[in-house]
């Protein structure tokens, strides 16, 4: 009742004042369990997808959202259980992974639609990253749930970082054909299995999204990002100090 309740106002409302554009929604089934791969641009993301589906759609956040002390910190964990978001304790790596991974079972052995981003982040650059084979693959072969790949389009220029008020502009969601890997059904144990699968759920993204590909996890790309800004900043500072002391 309450998912619904938020479907119509917040979904509505994002409908209404963005207009998403959506192709390829026949290949959302009608009932029965799926896993929907996206590509993960945007925080918004997780509210533009199940926006546009008649089906809810079952994301996994951060247990931070849940847990916030105060009033502001209960209103985000009503509204992220509103939405359909499940939490993960994510203190550990591999906790936080095996956590996921049984959440999605969890959804999929329910009958439902599992939404999951195999880059594990958003990308900082607007550019598709390597999948991690973990989640995403695993709960595919544990379950034998077809993978529906999703590109996400445009999102990220909705609210660009240090933007306070979205652009409005309209978002586009393709939505591929569904995968079917019931042939590794029960091999969720090898890891070469783990990244054939994920990196061909990556293939048809990227086919889907038109983005350019880097074969390297998106986390890895933020920390050469965040190098890069600190030796720039650093060079500043340097280059400032030079010229001070030679009285320039």
């Amino acid at each position: 009742m309450i998912y619904g309740a938020m479907k119509f106002s917040l979904g509505g409302s994002l409908k209404l004042a963005f207009r998403p554009w959506v192709e390829g929604i026949e290949n959302i089934p009608a009932e029965g369990p799926a896993i929907l791969a996206s590509n993960h641009l945007s925080f918004s993301d997780s509210f533009f997808l199940p926006a546009v589906l008649d089906r809810k759609v079952t994301f996994i956040a951060k247990a931070e959202y849940f847990t916030t002390p105060g009033v502001k910190g209960r209103l985000t964990a009503a509204f992220f259980k509103g939405v359909g978001q499940l939490p993960v304790d994510r203190s550990g790596a591999r906790g936080a992974g095996e956590a996921a991974i049984k959440a999605g079972i969890e959804v999929i052995e329910g009958g439902g639609l599992f939404g999951i981003y195999p880059e594990g982040t958003r990308s900082p650059d607007g550019r598709l990253y390597r999948g991690k084979p973990g989640g995403l693959a695993r709960v595919a072969l544990a379950t034998g749930a077809p993978v529906i790949p999703v590109a996400m389009i445009d999102t990220e220029k909705i609210q660009p970082p240090g933007k306070v008020l979205p652009k409005l502009m309209r978002p586009g969601i393709r939505i591929g054909k569904p995968l079917d890997f019931s042939r590794y059904r029960g091999m969720e144990g090898d890891r070469f299995i783990l990244r054939s699968v994920t990196d061909e759920v990556m293939y048809e993204i990227m086919k889907l999204s038109g983005q350019e590909y880097v074969d390297i996890y998106a986390t890895a790309a933020k920390r050469q990002i965040a190098e890069a800004e600190k030796a720039a900043k650093e060079a500043v500072k340097a280059e400032i100090a030079a010229r001070e002391e030679s009285g320039a």
